[in-house]
């Protein structure tokens, strides 16, 4: 039986069920997109597929609108893969198992792919569609968005006419987004000068999980704990009472999501084994007072291990890489002067990884102003030489700046107004949209964003709402039709 038998939008919904099927990491999209092109010329659609996996479908328009202006339908086919440490799930091979809790859409222990599976769902629901009304259109399904936008910064932008740009990759029913940041991904390398493990040493393992998570663009203002950021401070108060020796750090899985667990190895002295012990728990009960009413269930634990380390850390390699962790800046750094409550700038440590001769730590920074960006930079740059490390960047991508002068943004707003009643509210977004891209590429584009009513995107909580979809599916059929 399927999951989502029943529900409405059927369409949407279908088709939503069928590609929760299929893995779809990103990275891993070429099953995803040799979906959608089969499908697309199965409908005997034009379909122009790349070799980054972007696949491009073009519909001509219904009854009488045949020579209206193109319209572009734009969604991402990758999803960010965050699991729950005990759920049994290859992203690899596996695919999304579905659940339903009252109003919402869920998954068994890891992220729904909602964000932007919706899209996609929306998106061949139109093309399949033989009775909605709509001028042509090309819906551009892109890759690779959640690792860098790079499928959209790949896209042979000469096939497409249109010049009105409906995106759906947004969260929030009844916001018209008209701008976004723009960022980038920064990474510090600190290189590992290892030493053989003293013998006699005692080795744990101590995790930090529990946390939410969360977007780390249009989460970044709910202020929640960032597991890196967490394991640093924690092994600065160990180093400072005990002789500790560190093996691994490792934490997060995605530069874009806040990390909701972190983890270290490190050995000591049976001596201070019991120190280690007491300095864990009391680091646990001040980062749930430090967290109250933002993180209830903030976990510290501590496993001995049975079989130590055979390399650990320079002292030096251990001073640098907890260095960094500690003065890595993670966060809101600056609130736009113009919109009331919108985050400019910020930074987040998603990634911590060690590697054979080093450590790096990923970061997503974000902002609407270049500058802001820039500095932001400029200061890991900075802590990078103190630590003699390596600072990179990369998958820089522009903000989406506000059209004042947008025709498609009063079609959309007057359609909500004649279908809802009230006023959609147009709003601005600290996350990255690919609409950025999009308006360096397509000159002169109209551009707006929307997307039916998400929570907790790239967290194993990720949900999305069965009646905000309807009425979504809905209102882009009222927009396409009132696109003549």
């Amino acid at each position: 039986m399927k999951t989502i038998k029943g529900l409405e939008p059927k369409e949407v919904l279908e088709i939503f069920e069928e590609i929760s099927k299929i893995p779809r990491g990103s990275s891993n999209e070429k099953a995803i997109s040799d979906y959608i092109a089969a499908t697309a010329k199965a409908q005997d659609l034009f379909v122009y597929q790349d070799e980054a996996y972007n696949v491009v479908v073009k519909k001509n328009g219904t009854e009488g609108y045949e020579n209206s202006k193109p319209v572009i339908l734009q969604g991402h086919i990758d999803m960010v893969c965050e699991k729950n440490a005990n759920v049994n799930h290859d992203f690899m091979k596996d695919g999304i198992n579905l659940k339903i809790d009252g109003d919402f859409i869920t998954a068994d222990g890891t992220t729904l792919g909602a964000d932007n599976g919706i899209a996609v769902a929306y998106m061949m629901a139109v093309l399949k569609s033989k009775t909605i009304a709509h001028p042509p259109i090309e819906a551009v399904f892109t890759s690779d968005e959640e690792a860098g936008m790079n499928g959209a910064r790949s896209l042979d932008y000469s096939i497409l006419q249109g010049r009105q740009l409906i995106n759906l990759d947004s969260e929030e029913e009844g916001h018209i987004l008209t701008c976004c940041a723009g960022g980038l991904r920064a990474k510090i390398t600190v290189p590992i000068v290892w030493e053989i493990a003293r013998s006699g040493q005692t080795a744990f393992k101590i995790t930090i999980k529990g946390l939410k998570g969360g977007h780390s663009g249009s989460d970044i203002h709910l202020h929640r704990a960032n597991a890196n950021k967490l394991m640093g401070r924690l092994l600065n108060n160990l180093v400072e009472e005990v002789q500790l020796k560190i093996s691994e750090i490792n934490g997060g899985n995605m530069d874009n999501a806040i990390p909701r667990e972190s983890e270290t190895v490190v050995s000591c002295s049976d001596q201070d084994c019991g120190v280690i012990a007491g300095l864990c728990k009391a680091f646990n009960e001040m980062c749930s007072k430090e967290y109250h009413g933002i993180e209830e269930s903030i976990e510290v634990t501590v496993e001995q291990l049975k079989i130590p380390p055979k390399y650990v850390f320079s002292v030096v390699s251990a001073q640098r890489a907890i260095a960094v962790l500690m003065l890595i800046p993670y966060g809101v750094k600056t609130m736009s002067k113009d919109i009331d409550g919108l985050v400019e700038s910020s930074n987040n440590i998603g990634i911590v990884r060690t590697l054979q001769d080093e450590i790096s730590f990923t970061c997503a920074t974000r902002s609407s102003v270049a500058t802001r960006k820039e500095l932001i930079c400029d200061e890991m740059k900075t802590i990078a030489m103190l630590a003699g490390a390596e600072f990179t960047t990369r998958a820089e991508y522009p903000a989406w700046e506000y059209n004042p002068n947008s025709r498609l943004r009063e079609v959309l707003k007057e359609s909500y107004k004649n279908m809802f009643g009230k006023d959609a509210k147009i709003d601005a977004i600290h996350a990255g949209l690919e609409c950025g891209l999009f308006s360096e590429k397509l000159d002169g584009c109209d551009m707006v964003s929307i997307g039916p009513d998400m929570a907790d995107v790239h967290t194993p909580d990720e949900r999305l709402s069965i009646s905000s979809t309807n009425r979504t599916w809905e209102y882009l059929k009222e927009i396409l039709k009132n696109l003549r």
